[in-house]
């Protein structure tokens, strides 16, 4: 899947990533490079099965 990312530099000089078609999937990084894996990381977990929903049902 892509998703569209976006970075932007936040007032204490670090990094901001966001990805506007997940609600609240937002992150941050010193770099812009490390801003992208930890989005891209927040990405994997905000698209993880949620175990308990996954046992109730």
């Amino acid at each position: 899947m892509k998703f569209t990312v976006i970075v932007e530099r936040g007032e204490d000089g670090y990094f901001v990533a966001h990805c506007p078609s997940l609600k609240s999937c937002w992150s941050q990084g010193r770099t812009r490079a490390e801003a992208l894996a930890n989005i891209r990381e927040a990405i994997d977990l905000y698209l993880e099965p949620d175990v308990a929903e996954l046992i109730c049902s």
